[in-house]
């Protein structure tokens, strides 16, 4: 966990929730019960999906420019796979609120991610300022 995989797993999971967008707009405009569905756009079930495939993408791009981040500076940083798996882990967020949705789990995973995004993005950026020189001219 050097970067490289936040780039590849990122690039994947957006890709999922770009996929999981098109089934939140079949089920809004084209599904059997999409007048019911449009009708609860703003609580239940439908809230939590859009939720889901947000901060999907969200966290996905974080991840991408992360492991970018992580790559590029790889020499200058310091705990690098620490704040790699923690972006990763990030992931648990959006995937635990399809797992509470659709499975019925608690939301422990959301916490979970959430906690380790955000660790991620702190200890990055004071990895950053801590660092003196960022580009060798």
């Amino acid at each position: 966990m050097n970067g490289k995989n936040n780039i590849a797993i990122g690039f994947l999971t957006m890709g999922f929730f770009m996929l999981y967008g098109f089934l939140l707009i079949y089920l809004r405009d084209f599904a059997p019960n999409a007048k019911e569905w449009a009708e609860s756009y703003s609580i239940g079930k439908h809230f939590e999906t859009r939720l889901a495939h947000v901060h999907g993408n969200l966290f996905a791009f974080l991840n991408i420019l992360i492991g970018y981040l992580l790559i590029q500076f790889r020499n200058k940083l310091k705990h690098i796979k620490a704040i790699s798996g923690l972006a990763l882990a990030g992931l648990l967020m959006p995937i635990g609120i399809l797992l509470e949705v659709y499975l019925g789990l608690p939301p422990i995973f959301v916490l979970i991610g959430a906690m380790s995004m955000t660790a991620s993005v702190i200890w990055l950026g004071v990895s950053f300022l801590k660092t003196n020189k960022i580009v060798d001219l």
